[in-house]
């Protein structure tokens, strides 16, 4: 990020509350006009007492409450800036942090999978911060500090010698260079900083997500040891970073003691030939306090800034990766009449070196339930990944009621199907709300019917709080047989007309698995089926059974069909009895 695209980046959130902003930059004028005359006003009020020594009763009483309100002009402009300013740059940090919310979830599947989330959260964070900081000293504190050095200029070179301005210009522009040189230099510090402290944070998270697996193995200490390392790395980059921002402060108080040095001894030899008086000596004291002042605050300001500017880039970074997966520019709504699915010569690989389906055919025809089996890898829960189209196939054609997906709206598609997941996240809030997720504007009376029909009203009925019972954080503080039946509950609820069950049992005990079958058959009932079983006996009802081998269709027809084949399915289901009898 430079400044043209810091400020191409903050136009737009500027021009939503023009008013707002004329009326902060009228403030601003205001305030800076005050500051500006406040030491000539010092220098008329010493002047009157130098002339009058027998009493400060002659001073102008005007002059001391110009000068008096000058300073409270100058404060209260300010604030008062800031305060008009205040909303626009809450309104940009609120918009633009949706906007990367949005985005992230806009972005494929295959990025949420390699992404590290405490990094992502960090920084965000650290984004609409610079974004806020950027937006405040940008706009009321560089250019007004430039402004102000120029003014300044040139009342020296006006009132007083050329060489006071000549002196001031020079030390600006030293100030300014060396402030730039140094803090390029120092970014590639700050970057370093900042990719330690997200892959600190990324691993301290990861490290708590996964509190039951460290407590398992007793890695208590490895972890701790692994946290401490990535902290180490945080620690030197601090360290770094630390000892560059001494060397640019001071070598900008070196500058900044030099230029007063030299401008006070110009004024002192003014003062002892009679060219200039006490008051004069005292306004150019004070000009040079209110210009180097700021200007110090300058330097700090740009260094917060090119920081800002390494924090917003990384954030904008994730605005600039283009989602792999997206709508067409010609994209229809899918219509559904059947809710018929057909894969034809499917392709798929996740990598370009592995295939995982070869030229798979086959179809779920309207209301019927088709079961795939397969061992582990055999491609199975792809099909799942692939039909919500969470990636692009490589060749072929998955169609719905002779509808290719890849022509119609992500939104219509996956509102059209419904999925029970092998491995059930919820989110750390009651059950109740976790059901309702499925269709957030549902009745009290559909939730309730999801619920009776997932058979969770015993469970729910043994908790002291019910239905209002926390899950806990990714739904740890209930069992996997009940996060598969709340997420049961959660697919019934969405009333989609295409359903799938990722291995929706395998948590189950024999009961609740026979109950939850039940539960699935029911609410199968008029609707189109993807079964993903491991478990042979929770399919044996199924209209098709599809057996898959290292990507490919094997075997194909109903539980008696196969079994009568003798293949592959046959020799399945010879091994998962024998282990059920043993």
């Amino acid at each position: 990020m430079n400044l043209k695209q810091s400020v191409k980046t903050l136009w737009p959130y500027l021009m939503v509350f023009k008013g707002r902003v004329l009326l902060a930059v009228l403030a601003l004028i205001a305030a800076k006009g005050a500051t500006l005359l406040m030491p000539w006003a010092l220098k008329e009020i010493i002047d009157a007492v130098d002339g009058n020594l027998q009493t400060i009763l002659i001073v102008p009483v005007a002059l001391l409450l110009l000068y008096g309100g000058l300073r409270f002009a100058g404060v209260f402009f300010g604030e008062l800036r800031d305060a008009l300013f205040g909303r626009v740059t809450e309104h940009a940090m609120r918009h633009i942090g949706l906007k990367v919310f949005k985005h992230l979830h806009a972005l494929e599947l295959s990025f949420h999978l390699d992404r590290q989330t405490g990094g992502i959260s960090r920084d965000i964070e650290r984004g609409t911060q610079g974004l806020s900081f950027l937006m405040r000293f940008l706009m009321f504190n560089i250019i007004p500090t430039l402004f102000e050095i120029l003014i300044v200029a040139v009342i020296f070179a006006t009132l007083f010698s050329p060489w006071f301005a000549l002196v001031t210009l020079i030390a600006v522009i030293l100030y300014i260079a060396f402030t730039v040189i140094v803090t390029q230099w120092r970014n590639r510090f700050i970057r370093e900083a900042n990719q330690a402290d997200n892959n600190s944070n990324s691993r301290a998270i990861d490290s708590l997500l996964n509190y039951e697996t460290v407590k398992y193995f007793n890695n208590e200490m490895y972890e701790a040891n692994s946290y401490d390392s990535f902290l180490a790395t945080w620690e030197q980059a601090r360290l770094k970073n630390r000892l560059s921002l001494l060397a640019l402060n001071s070598g900008q108080a070196l500058i900044i003691a030099t230029a007063i040095t030299a401008l006070m001894w110009l004024a002192t030899l003014d003062v002892v030939s009679g060219e200039l008086s006490i008051g004069e000596l005292v306004m150019i004291n004070a000009y040079m306090i209110q210009l180097f002042l700021p200007l110090n605050f300058l330097g700090f300001v740009y260094r917060e800034i090119r920081r800002a500017l390494t924090d917003l880039e990384n954030m904008l970074g994730l605005l600039t990766r283009k989602p792999l997966i997206t709508d067409k520019e010609n994209a229809q709504q899918l219509t559904i009449q059947n809710a018929n699915i057909e894969f034809k010569n499917v392709n798929f690989g996740y990598h370009s070196s592995r295939a995982i389906l070869k030229q798979l055919s086959f179809t779920i025809k309207a209301g019927s339930k088709v079961a795939v089996v397969g061992a582990s890898g055999a491609g199975k829960s792809t099909l799942a990944r692939l039909l919500y189209r969470f990636y692009d196939i490589n060749s072929g054609a998955i169609c719905i009621d002779g509808q290719d997906i890849r022509n119609i709206t992500l939104h219509s598609l996956r509102q059209a199907i419904a999925i029970v997941p092998q491995d059930t996240v919820l989110f750390n809030t009651s059950i109740r709300e976790n059901i309702a997720y499925g269709r957030p504007d549902a009745t009290a009376a559909e939730i309730d019917h999801a619920i009776e029909m997932a058979h969770l009203t015993p469970f729910i009925s043994s908790l002291d709080k019910g239905d209002q019972t926390l899950v806990g954080e990714r739904g740890l503080k209930v069992s996997g047989g009940e996060k598969q039946r709340i997420a049961i509950a959660r697919a019934i609820l969405k009333k989609s007309p295409i359903l799938i069950f990722d291995e929706a049992t395998s948590a189950l005990d024999s009961h609740s698995e026979q109950a939850i079958l039940n539960a699935m058959r029911e609410v199968a009932n008029n609707h189109t089926s993807l079964v993903i079983a491991h478990r042979l006996s929770t399919i044996t009802d199924a209209d098709t059974i599809l057996v898959m081998q290292a990507g490919e269709l094997v075997e194909q027809g109903s539980h008696t069909q196969l079994l009568a084949l003798d293949g592959e399915y046959a020799r399945m289901w010879q091994l998962q009895q024998t282990q059920a009898k043993n």
